[in-house]
């Protein structure tokens, strides 16, 4: 099914995948690439997704601008968007879910084709697939935002404290989002017959785990409602925060040992 279904451009794109990850020397088979093409179009997919998280959110935050003049405390207005707000992260936490269980299930489809499954599956944990530096950045960049939008709750001014709400209902959907999907990369079963087939599995895993820690829609939320709003120190925060945190993502991924390297020290150790 694999052989039958695959283009030649996926086939190509996997070979220059390999050569990427230190692995030239190896032949792209159909089931690599089926496998190559389904990330690259949820990836895509993902982004899309996201984007019109931001524009919703940006949408259901305007809902209040006609509102502003009225007196203290959320309105009817306001409460209605809070649930906009709420169903809009609903939306977002399910449509990322299904989207990773389409991969998996491409996945599932490529590896009934083997006609043998790796004798020892590498079993790894999130310190491997995810690493230390990756995920104590994502629970520290997470537990700043958070921090900072309950910060905003103790204000007066109204606008403010709808604003934090509405960052925080956002930032609780993108952390849920999160675990969902490490959760399908950490669990999903291995798809290899072989040690090179093993490699390119763990290669992927750890490449998905790192794009869905990169917190880009954490940097993104403050820019559709904080930076609205008239706490002058509460918006120097958030852009202290945002340039910090980039600067210390791109150290860590300086720092941070390559994927092909983290496989292939996996799977020689197992």
């Amino acid at each position: 099914m694999a052989d039958q279904s695959v283009r030649p451009a996926d086939v190509e794109q996997a070979g220059a995948w390999l050569a990427r990850h230190g692995l030239a020397d190896v032949r792209p088979t159909p089931l690599l690439a089926t496998r190559l093409a389904a990330r690259r179009r949820a990836r895509l997919a993902a982004q899309v997704l996201l984007a019109a998280f931001i524009i919703a959110v940006a949408l259901v935050y305007t809902l209040d601008l006609t509102a502003r003049a009225a007196a203290d405390g959320p309105g009817p207005n306001r409460r209605w968007s809070l649930l906009a707000m709420t169903a809009v992260v609903v939306a977002l936490v399910l449509a990322l879910s299904l989207l990773d269980r389409w991969v998996r299930k491409v996945d599932r489809r490529a590896g009934a084709t083997l006609p043998r499954r790796a004798a020892h599956p590498v079993r790894l944990g999130w310190r491997t697939v995810l690493g230390l530096p990756h995920a104590a950045f994502a629970v520290g960049t997470f537990a700043v935002a958070m921090a900072m939008a309950i910060s905003a709750l103790t204000v007066r001014d109204s606008a403010s404290r709808y604003a934090a709400l509405i960052l925080l209902i956002g930032l609780c959907g993108v952390a849920v989002g999160m675990v969902v999907q490490l959760r399908h990369i950490l669990t999903h079963p291995v798809v290899a017959d072989d040690e090179v087939s093993l490699t390119a599995d763990v290669i992927m895993r750890v490449e998905d785990a790192r794009e869905v820690a990169t917190p880009s829609v954490v940097w993104s939320l403050p820019v559709v409602s904080v930076f609205d709003t008239a706490l002058g120190w509460w918006n120097a925060a958030w852009l202290v925060f945002i340039v910090l945190s980039a600067i210390t993502l791109a150290l860590i991924t300086a720092r941070t040992a390559q994927s092909g390297t983290v496989a292939r020290h996996a799977t020689s150790t197992r």
